[in-house]
């Protein structure tokens, strides 16, 4: 089985960056949505991207961006862009053509239905995460620690590559892994020893327990 990448998300000071790295995590998060309790601002974001230079792909998210707002992420030096609000089809090829950066669509999965709109991002999109679709009186899109029912998963067209988020933990991560064979894993509130505040020895397990069920 090929390895997953690996994506910890939600990534707030240099030391925990510094950590991600060296576990070998392949993509890093800095959230730029101020409802969450994961934002920066982007003169912070600009600084860790620095910092991180070319040890990791870093990816900031955003939700229902306006042009303004995307235009502010580009400068910072950010890799990929992460898309997690209600962002149609048609806004999210604008925000890839304007930016010029790669695109992560995150798309909420709570029934069938949901699973029968995924491949119709394929082509505006260069990476998809399945999240679960957060309640309606949420007041944010993601980052809360909810599950989907993977067995939803099952009607997904196998050619469809999606990197899998919602609810992971290490302790969940393998069955995941070895259940769905994800192109990737997408973690934030599951490596948090509190809400907000990533744990180093969260993540080091997670990306041990995800390694290891994919040998």
């Amino acid at each position: 089985m090929d390895q997953p990448i690996i994506k910890i998300c939600g990534v707030k000071t240099p030391d925990i960056l510094d950590h991600v790295i060296a576990e070998g995590a392949d993509m890093v998060g800095f959230v730029h949505f101020e409802k969450s309790p994961r934002h920066l601002p982007f003169d912070k974001i600009e600084t860790l991207v620095a910092h991180a230079g070319d040890r990791i792909e870093t990816v900031i998210l955003l939700v229902e961006p306006d042009n303004d707002t995307v235009a502010a992420a580009v400068e910072t030096g950010a890799q990929w862009l992460q898309l997690h609000g209600s962002e149609p089809k048609g806004r999210v090829a604008d925000i890839r053509e304007r930016s010029g950066l790669k695109i992560i669509k995150a798309l909420p999965i709570g029934d069938k239905n949901d699973v029968r709109q995924v491949p119709a991002y394929r082509p505006v999109s260069d990476r998809l995460i399945l999240d679960a679709r957060p309640p309606k009186d949420a007041t944010r899109p993601g980052g809360l620690g909810a599950v989907f029912d993977w067995s939803l998963l099952e009607s997904l067209d196998p050619a469809v590559r999606f990197m899998l988020s919602a609810g992971l933990d290490s302790d969940n991560v393998a069955r995941a892994v070895k259940t769905l064979k994800p192109f990737g894993l997408d973690v934030s509130s599951g490596v948090e020893r509190e809400k907000g505040v990533k744990d180093a020895g969260l993540i080091t397990r997670f990306i041990a327990s995800a390694r290891a069920a994919a040998q």
